[in-house]
């Protein structure tokens, strides 16, 4: 993925966050000098700010997401007493655009459809092994009403509605009729050890520098 086309994805972002009425915090406007210095060592360590990908893919439109995390903790707190426990992102699902089938270890996340388009989510459940099962019914939460769907199904989220998915729920998405802006809360995320994918596929996507970047992601960081 080229460096100039991940910054018209950021431009282009912006925009639909504030098209939407949300305001990101002041760091994600820093330079990339600020933001390497010490001011951005609590931003770097938690990785809070812009993140872009196509799974390594290197077919965005078709495969990807974006996000940017806002706050975050740190896994390696879990449990001590008034440790952050929590994360939260913005998300940008395009119309059609494939976040693929994965779930999460240790992570539970809210998925909130914002504003935009109807969001779909394709949900299974976990086998004895973890995997994909690909018979049993899948049971959810929405808006705290208990949802049942067959394995595969398709829960259809409009503008409001949420779901809340635990490590045992697989899942992938996607906006159907145009883009979603999509709001995750979830407990501490840790995209580097924490996303079990059903295909081989990575989480970031690998940058050609072709140009400067107007801001860093996440997966620059390091």
């Amino acid at each position: 993925m080229k460096r100039s086309r991940v910054n018209e994805i950021l431009a282009e972002g912006a925009d639909f966050f504030a098209k939407h009425g949300w305001s990101l915090p002041p760091f994600a406007q820093w330079s990339a000098e600020k933001l390497q210095g010490s001011d951005g060592t609590y931003i770097r360590d938690r990785r809070l700010g812009w993140d872009i990908t196509d799974y390594g893919q290197g077919r965005y439109d078709e495969m990807g997401l974006f996000l940017f995390t806002m706050r975050n903790g740190d896994m390696t707190e879990m449990g001590q007493q008034g440790a952050m426990l929590y994360a939260e992102k913005l998300m940008i699902s395009r119309q059609d655009q494939l976040s693929p089938m994965h779930r999460h270890v240790l992570k539970t996340e809210d998925i909130i459809n914002r504003g935009g388009a109807t969001l779909v989510m394709e949900l299974f459940t976990c086998d004895a092994e973890g995997q994909i099962d690909r018979a049993a019914d899948v049971h959810v939460l929405s808006d705290g009403a208990p949802v049942t769907l067959p394995a595969g199904g398709h829960l259809k989220l409009p503008v409001g509605a949420s779901v809340t998915l635990t490590p045992t729920t697989w899942h992938a998405f996607w906006g159907e009729g145009g883009d979603c802006l999509i709001h995750e809360v979830s407990t501490v995320n840790d995209d580097l050890t924490d996303n079990i994918f059903a295909e081989p596929i990575g989480r970031f996507s690998d940058i050609e520098e072709d140009v400067a970047p107007t801001h860093l992601l996440v997966s620059d960081y390091a």
